[in-house]
């Protein structure tokens, strides 16, 4: 008896040992470090549900030096995060980004100004010196201007664009009259500092009309000719879509989870919990799968630039549907 519970223990272990080795590896590369804009991914992997699906799952954080695109490019990594309007002038650049997922719906980016400043509206811009990130973060600020007729060389009746830094120090230093803020982190740095809500003017983008897609899920395009990566990806984007409607429900348990991840311990819990009910809000109402029409509006504000366009041609081949539509199904 002795004897067959060993080789049935043996068995066991070797079948687990097998699965362990099964599992396929998928490195993803954030856009930026790791904080709640990121909770569904490390919500998968910490529940479960990238093991569930027979994945090894290595989560990348992102920093002011890293560009995701540039990295996917020179292997080192499957899959990447990043915003529309950098991924769209990345493919025409010669680089095939494809959407494959999309799980925040909304934008949270804004223009966040002092009050005090005097401005009340976008007609009040001209004049103005105004914070702005580059990196590829510059392209729906570039876009909106461009709608607006404003130029961004400081010249008369333009506005002087300061290259802001991944901080909102030029707000808080009075060096610029707005600045580029996230609904779920910049501005709440603004609000930590000490100034209140009624001492601030917002110009959210999806008010504006001019919103982009945000945070979307890209591969390169020759990778989807390989099925086993195709099918990789399926799963991927099923358990990571997963990660995030649970992060929806279970907003400070998800925050919790990202900071156990933060190797850096720069987070701390009540902003993390703050970002993560407000995240919330931009990947409501996404089952991951890219809404045409969303594309469709990102792509003509992107073209919308004038003589400086984004993009100077409507992409062909730049999303599918095809892992979302197996992944969801």
């Amino acid at each position: 008896m002795k004897q067959v519970f060993g080789l049935a223990l043996a068995s066991a272990l070797a079948m687990a040992a097998g699965a362990a080795q099964a599992a396929d590896k998928v490195t993803l590369q954030l856009k930026w470090v790791t904080q709640a804009q990121f909770a569904g991914y490390y919500v998968a992997k910490d529940k479960g549900f990238y093991e569930e699906e027979g994945l090894d799952v290595e989560i990348k954080p992102g920093g002011p030096d890293i560009a995701p695109a540039q990295v996917l490019a020179g292997g080192g990594a499957d899959v990447i995060l990043d915003w529309m309007p950098s991924a769209l002038a990345t493919r025409e650049k010669g680089l095939p980004l494809v959407n494959i997922a999309q799980p925040f719906k909304s934008s949270g980016m804004m223009l966040t100004c002092l009050k005090e400043s005097g401005v009340t509206g976008p007609e009040d811009f001209p004049g103005r010196t105004l914070g702005v990130w580059f990196f590829g973060n510059e392209y729906p600020f570039l876009s909106w201007m461009s709608k607006l007729g404003i130029p961004t060389d400081g010249s008369a009746g333009g506005v002087t664009v300061l290259k802001q830094g991944f901080n909102v120090d030029p707000l808080l230093q009075k060096q610029a009259d707005c600045i580029s803020t996230m609904t779920y982190n910049e501005y709440w740095q603004v609000i930590d500092a000490g100034i209140t809500p009624e001492e601030l003017v917002t110009f959210k983008y999806e008010d504006q009309g001019v919103a982009t897609l945000e945070d979307g899920i890209y591969v390169l395009e020759d990778a989807l000719k390989d099925e086993a990566f195709k099918d990789k990806m399926i799963r991927f984007v099923r358990a990571s879509m997963k990660g995030w409607k649970w992060a929806e429900e279970n907003p400070d348990d998800a925050a919790e989870i990202v900071l156990e991840n933060d190797a850096t311990g720069a987070q701390t819990e009540k902003h993390q919990k703050r970002m993560m009910g407000e995240v919330a809000k931009l990947t409501a109402g996404s089952d991951g799968s890219l809404d045409p029409a969303d594309y469709e509006r990102t792509v003509a504000t992107l073209l919308g630039g004038g003589s400086d366009p984004v993009i100077t041609k409507a992409p062909e081949g730049a999303w599918t549907h095809e892992i979302t539509d197996a992944a969801l199904k």
